[in-house]
């Protein structure tokens, strides 16, 4: 592959342009303009994303409000501890009547003041609930199990989100030096036409088809730079900086199953959108059986101690303790815990069509980027081919132009679809790269282990393990 150096005009910034051309051949020459060292590679773009982005984290975070469903549950086999206290005033005057010889002759009063007080505890035991307390254990475990699925799924996302702005940023960035160049080339020829025009060589015709190419390559330049600002705000977007001399990057292929009916297959085994729906099946399941508990008896363990000053006699105390076990049987509550058992089914009913979507879905995810990776091959090599031939016909179209067997029309349409080359095989390159992020992702195996991402991995079983038992407290394990 060879290149030649163009200066562009506004940035002072060396261009090359490749005559031949490989796989990251022209996105290499289009970028490689500064210092490797300094630059931004693909794995860090991602590596960036994958610990900064708001997506990711609000995810994790609602995977740990989650875990604590689990402790909620096993509360149903724990002690339920409540204690009371009261004290008050009371005012009592008492009157009585005095007699004599069967006449009354008069009133005695007698007033005392008391202060009735007190304290109890009181401890519930729950013995049998119809395994209530159980199955709505398990459930939540299934519900936890689906939601660091859909965590997974959600860093898949997020990486080939970042991994498709780093690629757009490249590709727009070498399509706006492409229109640079353009500009830069046609702004010459367009001194040469108007030189020749005032030796007689060519018409005026000539000079005005000249300046209407220029005319449109200045449009398409301002357009190239427009998307290059609205690739490089999506770039800001997912991996939280402003990209700064990014580095060439490569497809994963190395990464991807050998043919598309093995990638089905482990998208099918393996895919995070499909594990979490049957780890929604799972949890509705025994929410099934969590409300039909509801129609079974209820055996609890009641007991009680307290100690009273209630009584009129100064410094009496009373004390007094109790031991009861009772037995609730529902026998018929309107018919309400029937419809929400048989709503409970239909539901479950549901989430078992959702894991066939799923299935559905993954799979069309898969054979879709796919037949993209196949597609940006042979488009590269299509493009590759065109460019060569292009370069070609321009010169041999230049050549042919000074002698008078071309016109200056023809000059500018070969250059333009010289143009139309280059940008194809830029086009292609940045999409092959993404397919094949896009392919590992429709199989399940996007992620930063994966990937050998220079990151501490987030594991969601670690704040699970620290909250499971936790019978105490209002603080999280990070200290809020």
């Amino acid at each position: 592959m060879s290149c030649r150096w163009v200066r562009g005009k506004d940035s002072g910034v060396k261009v090359r342009f490749a005559e031949g051309f490989g796989v990251s051949g022209l996105l290499c020459c289009l970028l490689a303009a500064s210092p490797v060292a300094a630059q931004e590679t693909l794995s860090g773009a991602l590596a960036r994303s994958y610990v900064n982005t708001p997506e990711l984290n609000a995810q994790r975070a609602n995977v740990r409000a989650l875990d604590e469903l689990v402790p909620q549950a096993l509360s149903g086999y724990r002690p339920r501890l409540s204690g009371t206290a009261d004290v008050g005033r009371t005012w009592q005057e008492l009157v009585t009547p005095t007699r004599s010889s069967g006449f009354r002759t008069g009133k005695v009063h007698s007033s005392d003041v008391f202060s009735p007080r007190g304290f109890g505890l009181q401890i519930d035991q729950t013995l049998f609930n119809g395994f209530r307390t159980e199955n709505s254990t398990r459930a939540a475990e299934s519900q936890i199990l689906g939601a660091r699925e859909t965590l997974r799924n959600t860093e898949q996302n997020v990486l080939l989100n970042a991994a498709t702005a780093y690629m757009n940023v490249l590709r727009d960035t070498a399509l706006l030096n492409l229109q640079r160049n353009n500009v830069e080339v046609l702004e010459e020829q367009l001194r040469q036409t108007r030189d020749r025009f005032k030796v007689g060589e060519v018409t005026r015709t000539d000079v005005a088809q000249s300046e209407a190419r220029l005319a449109l390559a200045r449009s398409q330049l301002s357009a190239a730079e427009g998307n290059l600002k609205a690739s490089i705000a999506t770039y800001r977007q997912r991996v939280g900086v402003e990209p700064r001399r990014l580095a060439p990057a490569q497809p994963i292929e190395h990464l991807l199953p050998k043919d598309i009916d093995v990638a089905v297959q482990n998208a099918l085994s393996n895919h995070p959108a499909i594990i979490a729906s049957l780890h929604g099946v799972d949890s509705q399941q025994l929410q099934v059986k969590v409300v039909e508990s509801e129609l079974y008896p209820t055996v609890s363990l009641q007991g009680s101690v307290t100690k009273r000053w209630d009584f009129n006699v100064s410094d009496s105390e009373s004390y007094g303790g109790t031991v009861l076990a009772r037995l609730s049987v529902p026998i018929y509550e309107g018919g309400q815990v029937y419809s929400r058992v048989r709503q409970a089914k239909e539901t479950l009913g549901e989430r078992r069509i959702q894991v066939d979507q799923q299935r559905d879905i993954v799979r069309q995810a898969v054979v879709a980027s796919w037949s993209g990776l196949l597609s940006a091959r042979a488009q590269i090599l299509a493009s590759q081919a065109q460019v060569a031939a292009s370069e070609i016909a321009l010169t041999g179209v230049r050549e042919e132009a000074k002698v008078g067997q071309r016109t200056t029309l023809d000059v500018l349409n070969s250059q333009q679809e010289l143009l139309i080359a280059r940008s194809n095989l830029v086009v292609a390159q940045r999409d092959r790269v993404v397919a094949s992020y896009s392919v590992l992702a429709s199989v399940g195996r996007l992620s930063a282990q994966d990937l050998s991402l220079k990151v501490s991995t987030y594991s969601p079983k670690v704040h699970f393990d620290q909250v499971r038992n936790k019978w105490i407290g209002t603080t999280t394990p990070d200290g809020r």
